[in-house]
């Protein structure tokens, strides 16, 4: 059942993607202009940004620091005063493993700064300009706003000790902004990637199961929009087990994860 508008014609739309220096953000940037969209792509690396656009000729760098908030009223208002805004992307993330016997507060607040205070940042610089917007007739909304969290924020899990919470925030906070904001033609979702290889994930001292490359989620990303998903998880053949401890009852959830670590 679609819970959002499809989108599927990307064509002539202006998709604004912050955090799309590296990884998951810049394949889906990539892969959107590949569509035909007029991609804005923002992250703290101007030189990243402006490689980007020299690889994606009629894409918009937009330098930005997310933990700042006047930074991103300002760009903001002035992407927005170039016209409507199809479709805002929150992609941009910060990830170490930590646990409880190491805990790192300036690390844990980096966490929450840039996952969660920064989408924040975001949504209170769009959110009203894209309820003032004109209903899209063609697109069924005046917009769309999509939050990337990861299964990591399902439940708590070894090693997430400062990451995991920032996305079962931002899990929360997408299901609330779709029920605040849907009748009022702003469609929102929530992407729950599994093992992504981007600089992030290759932290990472174990082995991380069904990896899969930033361009392979960036199709699972497009093809969840043209559904009208409101959550999209991939791959599945990981997310469904993430999915299944999400219903398991406590003693079992820290049986089964005790016996994950212990394989």
């Amino acid at each position: 059942m679609a819970l959002n508008p499809r989108m599927a014609d990307w064509g002539d739309r202006t998709v604004w993607l912050v955090g799309a220096s590296t990884g998951i953000g810049r394949a889906t940037a990539s892969a959107l202009h590949a569509r035909g969209a007029k991609v804005v792509v923002s992250a703290r690396s101007a030189d990243a940004l402006h490689t980007f656009v020299d690889a994606h000729p009629g894409a918009l760098a937009l330098p930005l620091d997310v933990t700042d908030p006047v930074a991103v009223q300002a760009a903001a208002q002035t992407l927005l005063a170039q016209g409507p805004l199809d479709c805002v992307v929150y992609c941009a993330g910060h990830y170490h493993a930590m646990d409880a016997t190491r805990m790192d507060m300036p690390d844990l607040l980096r966490h929450n700064a840039v996952n969660y205070l920064g989408a924040l940042y975001l949504l209170d610089a769009v959110v009203p300009r894209l309820l003032a917007q004109p209903l899209n007739q063609r697109a069924g909304q005046r917009g769309h706003v999509s939050l990337m969290g990861s299964v990591a924020g399902y439940r708590g899990l070894p090693n997430s000790l400062a990451y995991g919470p920032t996305k079962a925030a931002l899990i929360n906070l997408a299901e609330t902004l779709y029920l605040d904001l849907h009748a009022r033609g702003v469609s929102v979702s929530l992407i729950n990637p599994g093992f992504v290889d981007t600089p992030l994930t290759r932290q990472n001292q174990f082995k991380m199961p069904a990896l899969i490359t930033p361009e392979q989620a960036a199709q699972h990303i497009l093809k969840g929009w043209a559904r009208g998903d409101f959550e999209i998880h991939f791959p599945k053949r990981f997310t469904r087990w993430m999915k299944a401890l999400q219903i398991l009852p406590y003693p079992a959830f820290f049986a089964a994860t005790r016996r994950l670590l212990q394989a």
